[in-house]
C-alpha cells in the first residue's frame, strides 16, 4: 500500500489525545441538594469491571475513528502493475489528444460526443493536478501545442474549444506527440491519450503506427450508436463551363454511408438564394446515386449554388455550396506571319463576347499577350527565333494551350527544339505545291473532343469531308483528332502538364486546304478554345489547407481578404508565377467570436471582390463507419504498450484508468469505516447501560 500524501500520517500522534483523556478523568463531582428522601430515585449499580469494559470500548472506537480519518486524508492506494502513479510527476510527458472534427457533433444520450470527451478529460486532469508536463492539442496542430503546461492551462483550452474543419490521421497524431516527448524526455516513460470516435475514413492505416516501447498509449473511443448519414460527394458541370441564357446541366453525386436504403430523398438546388430545381434519388446502403439538374442563369459572372436536403440526426453536411462562373472570358491570342486573306480565325472569335481576341503580327509581338493568353494560335510562322521559342516554352509550362498552323515554308529545326519537350519527334516538312489534295477522314464521333458536336440522330450519317495538302509531318504521342485516309495526322492533340498542344499539317490558305470553309472548322476551333479555359474549381474543402487560384495579374505584394458575412480574415498568401496560394485559417487562429463554417467566401483586394469561393467540410467526415474497441484491440494486439478502453459511455473511464494505472484508492472505504466507528461510540455512550 502507498500513500499519496504521506506527511499527513504525522497526525497519527493525535491518537494519544483520547488515551490521555481516558487515563486522566477531569470530570468534577456535582452536588445535588434535596430536602426530602422521597425524591431519591432508585440507583442502578454497576460493577467496576463492567464500567472499565465500557470505557475501553469507547476509547477504542474513538481511536479507530481518528485513525481512519487521518489515513483517509493521506489517501492510501493499492499500487497498479504499471506503476504510472509514480511517474506522473516525473519528467515524462503526459499528452492528451482530442479529436474535435465535425463528426464529433454526433450525439449519444442527447449529448454531443465532444462534450462527453471534455467531461472525461476534465476528470482525468484531477489525476495530473500536480503535474506540469502536460500536452493538450486538437486537430489544429497549432504552435502552442508544442509546449508542456499544467492542468490549469489545459482546462482553459477546454473552455475555448471549437470544432475543427480539419481531420487528422492517427499516425500524424502519434508523430506529433512523439516529437514533443523526444524534446522534453528522450528517455521515455511518456503517457499518451487519444480521445476520438476513431472514424475509419480519417484515422488512416492504423497498422502503420509503431508505438515506441518506452511510450504508453491509451485509446479512449468516444462513440454513439451507429448512425445513418447522407452527404454530397461531389458536384460537376455537364460542360467545361456554362453560358448565360442557355440550358446547362449540373450533376450531384450523393452518398449513403448507412446500412439502410434511403428512398425518395428530395434534393433542392438553389442559385443565388432562389430555388432553381429539385430532384429525387434512391440510394442503396453503402452506395451512391447521381442527381441531374437543368439550370439557366441570366447573367455572366459568379453565381452562388447550394444543394440542400433533410437528413437526421447528422446535419452538418446537409448543405453543399458551390460557385458557377457563367461565360468566363477566354483570352485568345493570334500570332501570324502568313495569314489567310479571309482571316477565318478573327471572324470566328472577335464577334463573340465569350472571347477576348487579340491578333498581332510576328513583327510586333506583345509578350504580355502570350503570357496572359488561354489559347494561343501560331499561324504561318516559318521560323521561331530563340526569344519567341522561350516565351512559348514558358507559356506551355504554365498550362497554356497552343495551336501550330504551319507556313508554306518552315524551318523544322526551330520548331523541333520546342516540340521535342512534349514528345513530338521526327518533324519533317515537304513542299506540297505540286501534290493533290487528300481527303480527311471523318472524325471519331464518340471521342471526348467531338462528343457534343454531332447530334445523336446523325451519328451514323455520312458527311461531306474536307480535303487538304499535308506539308508538315511528325511522330510522337498524342491523339489524332483528324487524319487523312492514309492515317497520317491532319490535326493532333497532345496533353501537356495542364494544357494541350495542337498541331495541324496544312495551312488554312485555300490553295492548300478547304478545311477553313468546311463545317468541321468552327466546332473544332471552338472546342480547342473552350478546352483551354482555366476554369476555377466550383468548390473546395477545408481539409485541403491551401487553395490554389490562377491569377495572371496578381500583384506581388497583394493583400487579399476572405470575407463571409461578418467573418473576415487575411489568410497567409503568396504569389508564385501566375498562381495565388491562400492558406486557410485554422480554428485556433480565430478569435473567440469567430467560427469558420462552410459557405461562400468573397476574395477581396482594395475593397473590390475579385472572386467568390465555396468551401465545404471534407466529405470524409461524413463517412461515419467507426473502429470498435474490439477492432482496435485486434489491430494493436502485438503492441503491449497500447491499451484500448471500452466506449467512454460504457463505464467510468477515469475510475478504470485510475485503478489500472494509479492503483485502487482506499480513502472512500476509510471514510466509511470512520463513520461506522463514530456510530459505535454514540451507541456505546447512549445505549450501553447494563
Amino acid at each position: 500500500m502507498q500513500f499519496l500524501f504521506p506527511k499527513i500520517l504525522w497526525c497519527l500522534f493525535a491518537l494519544a489525545i483520547p488515551v490521555i483523556v481516558h487515563l486522566f478523568n477531569f470530570r468534577k463531582t456535582k452536588k445535588v441538594f434535596f430536602s426530602n428522601v422521597s425524591f431519591l430515585k432508585t440507583v442502578e449499580t454497576q460493577t467496576s469491571a463492567f464500567r472499565k469494559l465500557k470505557q475501553l470500548l469507547i476509547l477504542l472506537s474513538r481511536i479507530l475513528f481518528l485513525a481512519c480519518l487521518i489515513l483517509a486524508f493521506a489517501q492510501p492506494i493499492l499500487p497498479a502493475a504499471n506503476n504510472l502513479g509514480k511517474k506522473i510527476n516525473s519528467l515524462g510527458v503526459n499528452s492528451l489528444y482530442l479529436d474535435n472534427s465535425m463528426s464529433m457533433q454526433n450525439t449519444s444520450e442527447n449529448k454531443r460526443l465532444i462534450d462527453l470527451a471534455v467531461i472525461k478529460i476534465d476528470e482525468l486532469l484531477t489525476l495530473f493536478r500536480t503535474s506540469s508536463n502536460l500536452q493538450f492539442f486538437t486537430n489544429e496542430f497549432s504552435g502552442d501545442d508544442q509546449f508542456a503546461v499544467n492542468s490549469g492551462k489545459v482546462k482553459d483550452k477546454l473552455t475555448g474549444l471549437h470544432f475543427s474543419n480539419q481531420s487528422r490521421n492517427l499516425e500524424n497524431v502519434y508523430n506529433r506527440q512523439r516529437s514533443l516527448a523526444q524534446k522534453n524526455n528522450p528517455n521515455g516513460e511518456n503517457s499518451m491519450f487519444w480521445f476520438s470516435d476513431f472514424q475509419k475514413s480519417t484515422s488512416g492505416n492504423l497498422k502503420n503506427i509503431k508505438v515506441d516501447s518506452s511510450d504508453k498509449v491509451y485509446l479512449v473511443p468516444v462513440q454513439g450508436k451507429a448512425t445513418q448519414n447522407v452527404f454530397v460527394d461531389s458536384v460537376w458541370l455537364g460542360s467545361p463551363f456554362i453560358r448565360e441564357m442557355q440550358n446547362n446541366t449540373v450533376f450531384v453525386k450523393v452518398s449513403n454511408s448507412g446500412d439502410k436504403i434511403v428512398e425518395q430523398l428530395s434534393l433542392k438546388l438553389f442559385i443565388d438564394g432562389t430555388q432553381s430545381s429539385t430532384s429525387t434519388v434512391d440510394i442503396s446502403s453503402k452506395s451512391s446515386a447521381v442527381a441531374k439538374f437543368n439550370i439557366i442563369v441570366k447573367d455572366k459572372g459568379y453565381h452562388k449554388g447550394k444543394i440542400t436536403f433533410n437528413d437526421q440526426p447528422i446535419t452538418f453536411d446537409n448543405e453543399y455550396y458551390f460557385v458557377l462562373n457563367a461565360s468566363p472570358t477566354i483570352n485568345v491570342s493570334h500570332i501570324h506571319q502568313q495569314k489567310n486573306p479571309v482571316d477565318y480565325i478573327a471572324k470566328m472569335y472577335q464577334n463573340d463576347s465569350l472571347y477576348n481576341f487579340k491578333s498581332f503580327s510576328i513583327n510586333n509581338i506583345d509578350q504580355g499577350q502570350i503570357k496572359n493568353a488561354d489559347f494561343l494560335i501560331l499561324e504561318g510562322i516559318s521560323n521561331l527565333d530563340p526569344t519567341l521559342s522561350s516565351s512559348l516554352g514558358n507559356f506551355m509550362q504554365n498550362g497554356g494551350n497552343l495551336l501550330i498552323i504551319p507556313a508554306t515554308n518552315i524551318d523544322v529545326n526551330s520548331y523541333g527544339s520546342l516540340l521535342k519537350n512534349y514528345g513530338i519527334n521526327n518533324l519533317r516538312f515537304t513542299d506540297g505545291s505540286n501534290q493533290a489534295m487528300l481527303e480527311i477522314n471523318e472524325p471519331n464521333k464518340s471521342s471526348i473532343f467531338y462528343a457534343d458536336v454531332f447530334e445523336k440522330g446523325l451519328s451514323n450519317a455520312k458527311v461531306n469531308l474536307p480535303k487538304s495538302k499535308p506539308l508538315l509531318f511528325w511522330n510522337g504521342v498524342g491523339e489524332k483528332l483528324l487524319s487523312f485516309k492514309n492515317s497520317q495526322a491532319f490535326l493532333s492533340q497532345t496533353k501537356t502538364a495542364s494544357g494541350n498542344l495542337y498541331i495541324m499539317s496544312s495551312p488554312l490558305n485555300t490553295s492548300y486546304s478547304n478545311f477553313a470553309e468546311h463545317a468541321f472548322f468552327v466546332p473544332t476551333f471552338l472546342k480547342m478554345a473552350t478546352q483551354s479555359v482555366k476554369s476555377q474549381r466550383i468548390a473546395y474543402n477545408f481539409n485541403e489547407g491551401t487553395i490554389e487560384l490562377l491569377k495572371t495579374n496578381a500583384p506581388k505584394n497583394a493583400n487579399y481578404k476572405l470575407k463571409n458575412g461578418k467573418f473576415e480574415i487575411i489568410p497567409v498568401q503568396r504569389v508564385l508565377g501566375n498562381k495565388l496560394y491562400l492558406d486557410l485559417p485554422k480554428s485556433s487562429d480565430l478569435s473567440d467570436d469567430q467560427t469558420l463554417e462552410s459557405g461562400y467566401f468573397d476574395l477581396i483586394i482594395n475593397n473590390t471582390i475579385e472572386n467568390t469561393l465555396a468551401i465545404n467540410h471534407d466529405n470524409l467526415e461524413s463517412e461515419l463507419e467507426l473502429y470498435s474497441p474490439e477492432e482496435l484491440r485486434v489491430i494493436f494486439k502485438e503492441q503491449k504498450n497500447v491499451q484500448v478502453f471500452d466506449n467512454i459511455m460504457d463505464g467510468d473511464f477515469v475510475d478504470t484508468f485510475r485503478a489500472n494505472s494509479f492503483g485502487t484508492p482506499l480513502w472512500k472505504y476509510l471514510i466509511i469505516a470512520a463513520l461506522i466507528f463514530l456510530l459505535i461510540e454514540i451507541c456505546l455512550v447512549r445505549f450501553f447501560k447494563a
